[in-house]
């Protein structure tokens, strides 16, 4: 499995919106081949390229392919979270693509 990530922010990035033409941060989207990353990165290229916007921000420089594993254990980035102060209050480290659901500094965890 592979994902496409934003290299400043490492954040897995989403299908590319083929009417708009952006391509927003999506947790849960993954590529089986890297052949099919490569081509998704290149249909969102080929796109922001047809919008005639400047070549600095093309997808083929900001994004890049990492094999799920690989990606996890070395380039996915840490955010210092707190949790809730009725649960603990404490500060703790999680990964930037944890859903909210899943993370204890949101509401939505502690109300399953």
């Amino acid at each position: 499995m592979f994902y496409i990530y934003e290299k400043s922010s490492t954040y897995i990035m989403g299908k590319l919106n083929t009417r708009t033409g952006e391509v927003r941060p999506d947790h849960r989207q993954s590529y089986k081949t890297m052949a099919a990353a490569k081509a998704a990165l290149t249909r969102m290229s080929k796109r922001y390229r047809a919008d005639l916007k400047e070549t600095v921000n093309d997808p083929q420089y900001r994004f890049g392919i990492a094999e799920a594993a690989y990606f996890h254990k070395t380039i996915e980035k840490q955010v210092k979270r707190k949790v809730l102060e009725g649960f603990g209050g404490k500060e703790y480290m999680e990964p930037v693509n944890t859903p909210n659901y899943m993370s204890p500094a949101s509401e939505s965890y502690w109300s399953m």
